[in-house]
């Protein structure tokens, strides 16, 4: 097994040098060796699996929808979620609902 690091942008293992670069046959993210990219989020899960944009998640919690009486049950799936920066970390669309903000500690990873 090589001892090249995973891909910082998606984990993947599987990681291979060209020339003085690497790069992730994966997702094609092309990095130096030992060059922390700064910008990248890293959110996980509440299993604390790493989560991506594009990723499908489950709501492990009822949660109440602020200024309405509607809540997101357990099990209600997101698909297709985007990571953003903030308090809310997860934009996805809600079936039914909409357009929501969800916190990454009431989700799991599909």
């Amino acid at each position: 097994m090589s001892d090249l690091p995973p891909c910082p942008q998606c984990q993947s293992p599987y990681a291979y040098e060209d020339g003085n670069q690497l790069v992730c046959p994966e997702c094609a993210h092309e990095w130096q060796p030992g060059e922390v990219d700064a910008d990248a989020l890293v959110i996980r899960d509440s299993n604390g699996n790493l989560l991506q944009d594009g990723d499908t998640v489950t709501v492990i919690k009822d949660l109440k929808v602020k200024g309405s009486s509607l809540v997101v049950k357990v099990g209600t799936k997101a698909k297709n979620i985007r990571l953003v920066d903030g308090d809310h970390d997860i934009d996805c669309k809600i079936p039914g609902i909409g357009a929501m903000k969800l916190k990454s500690e009431f989700v799991k990873k599909q």
